[in-house]
């Protein structure tokens, strides 16, 4: 698909198209780490028979990142239990610096 098809194709379904700044690679980091995750943990996994089925299994697989999975960012703590903790002042809060 050319890049003039995507925007047409984002057009016809408002599907807004975000695009990081350029000479910024860092902040695509994030994403690009989850992407690497969702192949090796789920797509390169199964081989999906339909749309839906394919979809079914992206959406219990971001549902399991999101709530459950262990992440080293969070002290190694799924995301459910880094909040309970955090919530219970059982952590101290990451201190993010710009």
């Amino acid at each position: 698909m050319d890049s003039h098809a995507f925007e047409e194709a984002c057009e016809k379904f408002s599907v807004e198209h975000e695009r990081i700044p350029p000479k910024t690679p860092n902040k695509n980091a994030h994403i690009e780490s989850f992407h690497a995750l969702l192949e090796a943990e789920c797509l390169s996994r199964h081989e999906f028979v339909s749309y839906q089925e394919a979809y079914k299994l992206v959406d219990e697989y971001i549902r399991f990142y999101n709530e459950r999975r262990i992440h080293g960012s969070l002290y190694d703590f799924a995301p459910c239990e880094f909040r309970q903790r955090l919530a219970a002042g059982q952590l101290k809060p990451f201190i993010v610096k710009v």
